[in-house]
């Protein structure tokens, strides 16, 4: 009568193993998040320099590494903007403040639907969670009762 553990474990290892993929989803899903803000903060900067600065300003324009060039700004009205997949155009600074706050309302999207997906795979991981709790209260109920009735077999002899 010792027989039927051996399911529940497993049930509960597995349990455990989706649990985990889930947890880890969710992780690289905030990762996701945190990088698509970094952007977004970095769209507000350039923004704000748009609407800012003069031509004649002078900037520091990274070269890479960390190391940094001033340069002069020659005219404020002809701002590259990075249209993806490794292409830019030449707009007027009001184009470019468009072009960057039509970026902002794409990223803005995209965030919104990878919170969506972490809130359904942490919905899902508390259904997982309390499914594997109920399997250990049923387990440890099938044990108590196997020791009772073993101990109730002792008393009979």
């Amino acid at each position: 009568m010792m027989g039927g553990g051996g399911g529940g474990q497993q049930q509960l290892q597995q349990l455990s193993q989706e649990l985990q993929a889930i947890d880890e989803e969710i992780e690289a899903l905030e990762a996701d998040v945190d990088d698509l803000e970094t952007e977004q903060t970095e769209i507000d900067e350039a923004i704000e320099a748009i609407e800012t600065l003069d031509s004649g300003s002078t900037v520091q324009v990274p070269l890479g590494g960390g190391a940094y060039l001033r340069a002069e700004i020659q005219d404020i009205d002809e701002v590259i903007v990075g249209l993806g997949a490794d292409f830019a155009a030449e707009q007027s600074a009001g184009d470019a403040i468009d072009a960057l706050n039509a970026k902002q309302d794409a990223l803005d999207d995209r965030i919104a639907e990878v919170r969506e997906e972490i809130d359904d795979l942490e919905g899902e991981s508390s259904q997982l969670e309390q499914q594997a709790q109920q399997m250990q209260q049923q387990m440890q109920q099938q044990q108590m009762q196997q020791m009772q009735q073993m101990q109730d077999e002792g008393d009979d002899e």
